[in-house]
């Protein structure tokens, strides 16, 4: 009897056991507050899609340059690139490209010797600069030159745009053509005399998005003095602006296919030697007229070309001119991108005119030319 007694009061206290352990679980779960609802994002999906980008570039970078140190770790700068950082300034984009950096460089310099820079110096500076590395390092080594020291041509500037232009003045080493008369055969649109006259000598234009010089001036609130040409090639533009006005235009070019530079040069034009992704070497407000042909067009990534059209605004003098001629791009682009980054800067419209452009690509891509002129407002 006792025993079964014990048995029950066993078993009862068992029992009350886990019924209080059941009670206090229960309880604790009901009063455990639920879940908080989970917080509304306050960062912008555009903000979070540009931080993403940021941090994928940022392990792209490190990723390029461990890749650099790793292949250029047996290969150590020239002793002159070295002195040259020293004194003078040396582009940080430039020792992202050793291998063309070292060789752009690499020269036996003494004191007392000539010494020529490598000959592939012209090659590796078009591909330096292309690729952001400006302003390219001093040098203490000599450029080469044509073989022989012969007369310019009298007048220094032929009145004829068609008279020809000495093949011997000019160093054609680096380039395929050997001569203007080959440049106008297979590279005309680098320099041919004849097509320059019918493009900029007309005071007439057969197509509305050929705006005459002669236009240009008429529609001009002051005499044109000064300008800048953006991509301008050899400078048939500026012959012409001096021949029509006796203005001075500088021609922003690259040798990357011919000598851009040395024929800008022999005509009596001042070429500049930088890309459209720097900054012009040019004084504020000092341009009466910005033009810019071909070479600005969509190809150009957007965030690169708001920074060009915020150098030139700074450039130009309040009511100077800025010509857009043969800007071509995609239609939306027009209204989307380049129509609103124009209309942000303010300027007045004296031509903005349209066209379709018919070619294999325009076709394709759905392009369209524009051609405006803008004139810049005064600013308090």
């Amino acid at each position: 009897m006792g025993m079964g007694l014990n048995l029950v009061l066993v078993v009862a206290m068992v029992t009350t056991n886990i019924l209080s352990l059941y009670h206090l679980s229960s309880t604790h779960l009901l009063q455990t507050p639920p879940p908080p609802p989970p917080t509304q994002n306050l960062i912008p999906d555009h903000l979070l899609r540009h931080l993403a980008t940021i941090r994928a570039t940022i392990r792209a970078t490190e990723s390029h340059l461990s890749h650099l140190r790793s292949s250029s770790s047996s290969s150590q700068p020239p002793p002159e690139l070295l002195r040259s950082a020293v004194l003078s300034p040396v582009g940080s984009a430039c020792v992202r490209h050793p291998h063309l950096l070292h060789p752009f460089s690499s020269y036996n310099y003494t004191s007392s010797s000539f010494s020529l820079c490598p000959s592939n110096s012209h090659h590796l500076a078009e591909q330096l600069l292309t690729l952001g590395c400006d302003p390219l390092p001093l040098r203490r080594c000599f450029s080469q030159t044509p073989t022989k020291l012969l007369p310019f041509p009298r007048p220094l500037f032929p009145n004829s745009s068609s008279s020809p232009l000495p093949d011997s003045s000019l160093n054609w080493s680096p380039f395929s053509c050997k001569s203007f008369e080959c440049l106008s055969r297979f590279q005309p649109t680098t320099f041919d005399p004849k097509s320059e006259a019918l493009k900029w000598g007309s005071s007439s234009s057969t197509s509305p998005l050929d705006l005459t010089i002669d236009s240009v001036l008429n529609l001009s609130s002051a005499p044109i003095r000064l300008g800048l040409d953006i991509g301008g090639g050899s400078g048939a533009f500026a012959a012409h602006m001096r021949r029509r006005c006796n203005a001075t235009i500088l021609t922003t070019t690259l040798d990357l296919d011919a000598p851009h530079g040395e024929i800008a040069a022999l005509r009596g034009l001042p070429p500049l030697h930088i890309t459209l992704h720097h900054r012009f070497p040019i004084f504020d407000s000092t341009m009466d007229l910005v033009h810019c042909g071909r070479a600005v067009n969509r190809w150009i990534p957007t965030v690169t070309m708001e920074f060009l059209f915020y150098d030139i605004d700074r450039v130009l003098r309040a009511g100077g001119l800025l010509w857009f001629d043969h800007f071509f791009c995609k239609m939306v682009d027009l209204d989307k991108v380049y129509g609103p980054l124009m209309r942000k800067m303010g300027y007045k419209k004296l031509r903005w005119i349209t066209a379709n452009k018919t070619d294999a690509s325009g076709v394709r891509n759905g392009e369209l030319f524009l051609t405006a002129l803008l004139q810049k407002p005064a600013r308090p």
